[in-house]
This record gives C-alpha cells, structure tokens and sequence, in this order.
C-alpha cells in the first residue's frame, strides 16, 4: 500500500509527458499547415492536424 502514491505520481508525469507530447505535436503540425511552402504541403498538415484532432462522437 505504501507504493500506491509513488505509482500515482509516475503515472501523474507519464500522462502530463504523452500530453505536452501531443500538443507540441499539434502546434507543430498546425504551423505546418500555415507555413508550408508548397500547396501540397499545406494540404496535407491540414488533413493531419484534421485526423488528430477528430473528436468523438459520444452515443
């Protein structure tokens, strides 16, 4: 019983790294989509910022 906090805290900092992961992903992907220097280039970070940021439809 003793380890629980320990396990909660990794679990804590495993779960605020995947999630500042994934928004650093994003941002980067979002820029792309406007930065991009080519047309295609654009296209395709829009229809993967699209992808990633699908939401789920409850129901």
């Amino acid at each position: 019983m003793s380890q629980l906090p320990q396990l909660l805290d990794n679990v804590a900092a495993l779960t605020a790294a995947a999630g500042l992961l994934y928004g650093g992903t994003l941002a980067v992907v979002a820029l792309t989509s406007v930065l991009a220097p080519t047309a295609e280039r654009r296209r395709d970070a829009r229809s993967t910022l699209t992808i990633l940021i699908r939401r789920r439809r409850s129901g």
